[in-house]
Order: structure tokens, then C-alpha cells, then sequence
């Protein structure tokens, strides 16, 4: 059961990833994020990268926010990732 939800837990932040990755891969193609597939990932992302817009102003033409934005949330995932395999063998699952 709780390699399960230790399994689970791994899918979703790793679909997340790819979300992050197809957003910032698709903002190099306008028609992208006028799709429908498009306008689903970017709500799905965009709170979590717009947290990152706030404080790293774009440079010109090249916004650094969501390559920041993709390495912090690697890092809190394997944080968040490991916290609940310690919380799931605290509790015997």
C-alpha cells in the first residue's frame, strides 16, 4: 500500500515535469498556447511559474523564470518525495 502511494506520488510530480517542459518548450510557438492543449497546460502551470515571473524579471527577450522555476521544483518534489516515504514508513504503510 505505501509503495503505492510512494508510486503515485512519483507520477504525478514527474507529469508535472513534463508540463513544466512542454509549457516552456510551447512558449517558443505562439499558435501553442492558443490551442486547446495549449490553454490547459498553461493553466495548469502558470500559477506556479508566475510565482517565479515576480521576482526574476525577464532579461530582454529571454526570461530565465521557468529554467529557475523547473530547477527548484525538481528539488521540491525529491524533497516533498522523500518526506512522504519517511511519513509512509513512520506509519507502517
Amino acid at each position: 500500500m505505501g509503495s503505492t502511494i510512494f508510486l503515485i506520488g512519483q507520477y504525478v510530480f514527474e507529469a508535472y515535469h513534463w508540463l513544466i517542459l512542454i509549457s516552456i518548450f510551447g512558449s517558443w510557438f505562439p499558435a501553442f498556447h492558443s490551442s486547446k492543449i495549449g490553454m490547459w497546460i498553461h493553466k495548469l502551470v502558470e500559477p506556479y511559474l508566475s510565482f517565479f515571473r515576480r521576482f526574476i524579471p525577464p532579461l530582454g527577450p529571454i526570461d530565465f523564470s521557468p529554467i529557475i522555476a523547473l530547477f527548484a521544483f525538481r528539488y521540491l518534489s525529491g524533497f516533498a518525495l522523500e518526506g512522504l516515504r519517511h511519513s509512509l514508513n513512520f506509519m507502517g504503510v
